[in-house]
């Protein structure tokens, strides 16, 4: 199997607006699948350009920003 080469330290220095699922589902580590399926359910917020579908960098980087963030202290 493939190991990712991009994860969520790529995303957050990356300039561009948005990202692609399968750019959202590597830095996850999981199938592109479960993001379009997320993407349905309305869990990642989504943006449709024509026929494409993208995920706005910043929105989806602020989903996981508590889990980054959380060291497991109380």
């Amino acid at each position: 199997m493939r190991q990712s080469t991009l994860d969520m330290d790529d995303l957050r220095g990356r300039r561009s607006l948005v990202i692609t699922r399968k750019e959202a589902a590597e830095a996850l580590g999981v199938d592109p699948r479960t993001i379009t399926t997320s993407i349905n359910e309305g869990t990642i917020p989504h943006v449709k350009l024509g026929r494409r579908i993208v995920i706005p960098r910043e929105k989806f980087l602020a989903l996981f920003a508590d889990a980054v963030t959380d060291t497991g202290e109380s």
